[in-house]
């Protein structure tokens, strides 16, 4: 028989990726909103 598994360990494992992937997804979100945003700025000039 296998070992019973901590799902409180592995709750908080998942949810910290989660929470990783969110703010690299974020990340990801703001600088094409950025690049968008100067390339307006930018090419009317």
């Amino acid at each position: 028989m296998t070992a019973p598994t901590d799902h409180n360990q592995d709750n908080a494992r998942r949810r910290k990726g989660v929470v990783r992937t969110a703010w690299i997804v974020g990340a990801i979100a703001l600088v094409v909103y950025l690049a968008f945003i100067l390339s307006g700025v930018l090419g009317s000039a």
